[in-house]
């Protein structure tokens, strides 16, 4: 990490706001402990306990302010006991925060989305590669055998495996997949899904990717589950597709598409479609009006794990699919709930095999980071700022 901004009179302005912010907190969800050891907002017994180490944290707030807030955790500018809980503790209370005539001002000072994150296909490409390329091992150090990195469906009892084989039928039965269909999958991810429908359900699967290392895994994993007859994964961008499909999935691909692109995205699905058929599609979502106040703003997420990104709502989904095609919302289930055991499953296995990711090259500050993003990212769907759902969409 870059050595803290020098900014006393903003450092000043953001420890206020900060702990005016933290002060307006549900009494008791958590506590706050200045660099000096003072409490400032004293949490009830098993609350969260964020501490704050140096001035330095002020000072990164007070410079970017949300962004500086997640990279001062990288830094290690503050720490959690309770890292998701006390997110958590934030992420409740979003609306109270601030008050209102500060949070129109931080709207129109919010940094753009930079032009070099456009998801055209050359920068989509560039955009995938700086998450999904970062290393093969990294994930499957935290993810489960099945390599899956999506929202699971957990009945008790569950592993993690267990439920990820779960999320695939549900998606599955959604788009009424058959024995004999030609399917086109969107995202190939590692191969897991295509894996399923061709073991389970005798389908033929053609998998795109732009990512190059999740083509590389997912061609040996489907050879090595016997599927290689059933399965061709392809380096192509979705916009250049050909062909005729029964069916066509997509699991939390949407998200990478960028909102200038979702018509083009669904009249291209629309296209590749025969008739008949339908589509089963699985995606992160927010509800319509979050989605509206920060469709635009450049969040610690865009810059740090996923450039060019953009959750949609249902209603933006809606109106995409309006725009440029025939296919409507058939039915829809929401599963974002298990989200948040999934993402917690993440964390601990990533927390628990720290050494390995050190091993493979990753420095305190990346391991500092990615633990912030599946606990900034649980918080969110833990209070309902997030959900997931799962998609049919057909032709009406």
């Amino acid at each position: 990490m870059p050595t803290p901004p020098v900014a006393p009179v903003r450092a000043r302005i953001a420890r206020a706001l900060f702990l005016r912010a933290a002060g307006t907190l549900p009494r008791g969800s958590l506590t706050v402990v200045l660099p000096d050891g003072r409490r400032a907002v004293a949490g009830r017994a098993g609350a969260p306990t964020m501490t704050i180490h140096g001035d330095a944290f002020f000072h990164r707030l007070g410079a970017d302010g949300r962004i500086g807030f997640g990279e001062a955790y990288m830094a290690g500018d503050w720490s959690a006991d309770d890292l998701a809980g006390t997110l958590t503790a934030f992420a409740g209370s979003l609306g109270r925060l601030v008050p209102a005539p500060l949070r129109r001002v931080g709207r129109l000072l919010d940094r753009g989305l930079p032009a070099d994150e456009e998801n055209t296909p050359e920068g989509a490409a560039r955009n995938i590669a700086r998450h999904y390329d970062l290393s093969n091992d990294l994930f499957a150090l935290f993810l489960d055998e099945t390599m899956t990195y999506s929202c699971a469906i957990f009945e008790p009892g569950d592993t993690l495996e267990t439920a990820q084989r779960r999320k695939y039928e549900s998606l599955a039965q959604l788009a009424d997949i058959a024995p004999g269909h030609h399917v086109l999958e969107i995202g190939t991810g590692w191969g897991g899904m295509a894996i399923h429908l061709a073991t389970t359900r005798g389908c033929r699967v053609t998998s795109a990717t732009i990512s190059h290392a999740q083509a590389s895994l997912a061609r040996e994993r489907i050879e090595a589950a016997g599927a290689g007859d059933l399965v061709e994964v392809v380096l192509r961008d979705y916009r250049e597709l050909e062909g005729a499909y029964d069916r066509i999935v997509s699991v939390e691909m949407i998200e990478a598409v960028g909102e200038r692109y979702w018509p083009a995205f669904f009249a291209c699905c629309d296209r590749l479609l025969r008739p008949g058929g339908a589509m089963g599609m699985q995606t992160i979502t927010m509800p319509d009006a979050r989605y509206r106040a920060t469709r635009r703003t450049y969040t610690w997420v865009h810059k740090y794990i996923f450039p060019g990104g953009l959750i949609p709502s249902e209603e933006a989904i809606a109106r995409a699919l309006r725009e440029g095609s025939s296919l409507r919302v058939a039915a829809a289930s929401e599963i974002g709930h298990f989200y948040t055991t999934t993402l917690r499953l993440w964390r601990e296995r990533f927390m628990a095999r720290a050494d390995e990711v050190a091993a493979l090259g990753f420095d305190a500050t990346f391991r500092r980071m990615w633990e912030f993003y599946l606990a900034y990212s649980e918080a969110g769907f833990a209070t309902g700022a997030l959900g997931d759902a799962q998609l049919r969409l057909a032709r009406t």
